[in-house]
């Protein structure tokens, strides 16, 4: 398709070259130029080629920009989360941008492959490439799709990334100290329940009544229950700003709070709390729900179904720790002697 379209736009140029040139005259008359066969009507050219209208001259650059957004809408059709379908527009543009003109061929994302390899980890890497894969399949370009690359699962997290339970405590009680009462209840919600940051709408003045709430995120549906503790603080929450009904947590414009608010938050919270930076984002809330339930039921299916979890391959990411509970368990061991 990709070549087809850069043959069209040679046969362009070359009648552009050939309309410099030409020569007067009248009647039909054949001329060969370049290669290219074209018949002379009373001074109009007419190409004698099947694959005809050449004044479309897209660029192969922009002709894949213009299917990247028809890509999108059909991602939405499909009802791929808004999140999900800005990762997509991001890495499928920055593999058109490391593409450039070039011929859209499988030399030309092993190249990009390549050029991301050495920036990113592999983690990320692979999912780029999922990306990618996905917008060549959906214009039935298999051939040019890539493999992903073979990461082994890690046992262990890093250290410097895992927020504890005394970290998390510190956190919540500094946004207490600083009057920010709401994101203290925003931090305990999202820990509390281990919900998405996405579904933090679905806790509403009639969820924290029943004490459940159903949420739906990435086309699946699901019950999450609110801890007794949790539901009186936020019940006092919404008597103190006289919510009625609705969301509980709102923008000082009404609106749902998104992801970027709360992220700047809890930044603006760790030299105070005591917290590294690195561990201080919404989704390790998330993952420290994990960890606390795994400690205390080790059905990781259970827990699967309380995070909205398809696969529980993706779970055991969520259970992984950094491996200071494995290390007493060798040093219990006493196997050193």
């Amino acid at each position: 398709m990709g070549e087809q379209r850069f043959v069209i736009a040679e046969r362009a140029r070359k009648r552009a070259r050939f309309e410099s040139e030409k020569v007067g005259g009248s009647g039909s008359e054949k001329v060969e130029v370049s290669g290219l066969k074209y018949k002379k009507w009373n001074g109009q050219e007419k190409e004698e080629e099947e694959e005809g209208q050449l004044e479309n001259k897209v660029s192969d650059g922009a002709y894949y920009e213009k299917k990247l957004f028809e890509y999108l809408d059909y991602l939405e059709q499909e009802e791929k989360s808004k999140k999900t379908i800005l990762k997509y527009k991001a890495d499928v543009k920055k593999f058109l941008n490391h593409k450039g003109e070039k011929h859209m061929d499988k030399r030309a994302v092993i190249s990009w492959k390549e050029s991301i390899m050495k920036e990113y980890a592999p983690t990320s890497v692979n999912s780029m490439l999922v990306a990618v894969n996905g917008f060549l399949e959906w214009q039935e370009l298999y051939k040019e799709k890539v493999k992903l690359l073979k990461v082994q699962r890690e046992i262990y997290t890093r250290p410097e990334k895992e927020l504890t339970q005394r970290e998390y405590a510190r956190l919540v009680r500094t946004a207490y100290e600083r009057g920010n009462n709401k994101l203290g209840l925003i931090i305990q919600t999202i820990c509390g329940t281990g919900i998405r940051v996405s579904e933090l709408k679905y806790i509403t003045v009639s969820g924290v009544k029943t004490g459940r709430v159903n949420a739906t995120a990435k086309g699946k549906s699901r019950t999450v229950f609110i801890p007794k503790g949790l539901m009186v603080k936020l019940a006092e929450y919404c008597k103190e700003k006289n919510i009625e009904s609705g969301m509980v947590f709102l923008s000082r414009t009404g609106r749902e709070i998104n992801r970027t608010y709360i992220w700047r938050m809890m930044k603006g919270l760790c030299e105070e709390a005591k917290v590294e930076k690195e561990k201080a984002y919404p989704h390790n809330l998330r993952h420290l729900f994990a960890r606390s339930y795994y400690k205390l039921d080790k059905d990781i299916s259970r827990l699967a179904d309380l995070l909205g979890h398809s696969s529980i391959n993706t779970t055991r990411i969520y259970t992984i720790e950094s491996g200071k509970e494995h290390i007493k368990l060798l040093e219990k061991m006493e196997l050193i002697i």
